[in-house]
């Protein structure tokens, strides 16, 4: 078990243990003021041990396994949807939280990492190089789109996008066409600009559906970001606020506890959603791009270990992993940057959050699992048979960095 220890990435380990610290600092940061959040901060420190002990865990137990039997992991999740979307209680409108006693969490965050290992399995056992349109996209489509539809229904439209994301990333990865690729490319850039052109076009009525349909929020969000003028002052209070926090943050920002913007509490959910806030104003710029570099390292160090698997589930794992962590930073610094629209997405390793940041650990701990075990020579575990080895694009890159060395 040592020597297995010994060979899981310490870089990455590292990462992990900074953002700790910046979670821990920037939370007490964002809670100090309210005595109901006061110990969050503690909080967050036994989920971060927790997490580590769940890295260390998963990480020791050989991915493979995970793949092999993630059709029963797929089906206890959306078991656990169907009961949230029941039984759930509702927290910031989303009523997806089951709670046990004094325990609560959300099965959608759960479901994003048996989504992840599902897809792998999905895509293992069709044995081709390419994804054929009808033999595979759609099919694996029709089983993402399930947990999909049932998250929008528990009214949680960014995990539901996270989703979807995740799923690009496979098909990605699992070779999928090119012309296939392009095509989705043009339907969702139709898609999107025939949704704006739309939304600004005839919003009053889009409004009055939404408010029919009891999504009124929705409009809420997206008005700040594509209608600014016809935002209402609650709609546009967070957004603003938050956004006048950054810029005032300067290159070096205020310094530790002393952002006026969050201390007085203009911007709400400084220690979930709107921590980020919380570093550029106190950080400025410096802080807030040390952030953003720790999860390039992240990221990097999850490529090279995707490179140097010799399998195939390994690296459609992890990039799966990477598109469902770049997606939820890219969607929430970006909606205070006017770039995205406000859907609640917490900041991956660093935002409150117990159900998060645990199945975010819990996916480091797969990486480090594949960082241990991707080197065995193939699928035997996963299909009983030798299956060929991943799509060329990755190997032919990995040749590429070997020869340039």
């Amino acid at each position: 078990m040592l020597r297995m220890l010994k060979k899981m990435d310490g870089v990455i380990l590292f990462v992990m243990l900074l953002l700790m610290i910046i979670s821990i600092f920037a939370i007490y940061s964002g809670t100090q003021t309210d005595a109901k959040l006061a110990n969050h901060h503690v909080k967050t420190i036994y989920f971060y041990v927790a997490g580590f002990i769940a890295v260390l865990v998963i990480g020791l137990v050989n991915y493979k396994l995970y793949v092999k039997y993630a059709f029963y992991l797929y089906g206890l999740g959306i078991i656990l949807l169907i009961l949230a979307n029941v039984l759930g209680s509702s927290i910031n409108n989303a009523n997806g939280w089951l709670k046990l006693g004094e325990f609560s969490f959300q099965p959608a965050e759960l479901f994003k990492m048996i989504l992840i290992l599902f897809l792998a399995h999905l895509i293992v056992k069709r044995q081709r190089g390419t994804l054929e349109f009808w033999r595979d996209i759609v099919p694996i489509g029709c089983w993402a789109f399930i947990p999909f539809a049932l998250v929008m229904a528990q009214n949680d439209l960014g995990n539901a996008l996270g989703y979807v994301v995740i799923l690009a990333a496979v098909f990605w990865i699992g070779n999928m066409r090119l012309k296939h690729a392009l095509i989705a490319l043009a339907i969702v850039g139709v898609a999107f600009f025939g949704f704006v052109k739309a939304y600004t076009f005839y919003h009053d009525e889009v409004f009055t559906f939404l408010e029919k349909i009891k999504r009124e929020h929705w409009a809420e969000r997206i008005d700040p970001w594509l209608v600014p003028e016809k935002a209402t002052s609650k709609a546009s209070w967070h957004t603003k606020n938050a956004g006048l926090a950054i810029g005032s943050g300067g290159i070096m920002g205020k310094g530790y506890l002393q952002g006026t913007s969050v201390q007085s509490g203009r911007v709400p959910y400084t220690y979930s959603d709107s921590i980020f806030v919380v570093i550029a104003e106190e950080f400025g710029f410096v802080g807030a791009s040390v952030l953003i570099l720790l999860y390039f390292i992240l990221i990097q160090r999850m490529v090279l270990i995707a490179l140097t698997c010799r399998d195939r589930a390994g690296p459609v794992i992890i990039v799966g992993i990477i598109g469902m962590l770049l997606y939820q930073v890219f969607e929430n610094v970006g909606a205070f940057l006017g770039l995205m629209p406000l859907t609640g997405i917490t900041l991956p390793f660093i935002s409150y959050g117990g159900t998060s940041l645990l199945i975010n650990m819990a996916c480091i701990g797969v990486v480090m699992s594949i960082k241990l075990y991707g080197q065995e020579e193939e699928d035997e575990l996963l299909m009983g048979e030798q299956q060929p080895r991943l799509s060329e694009r990755l190997w032919n890159m990995l040749k590429k960095e070997k020869s340039a060395v």
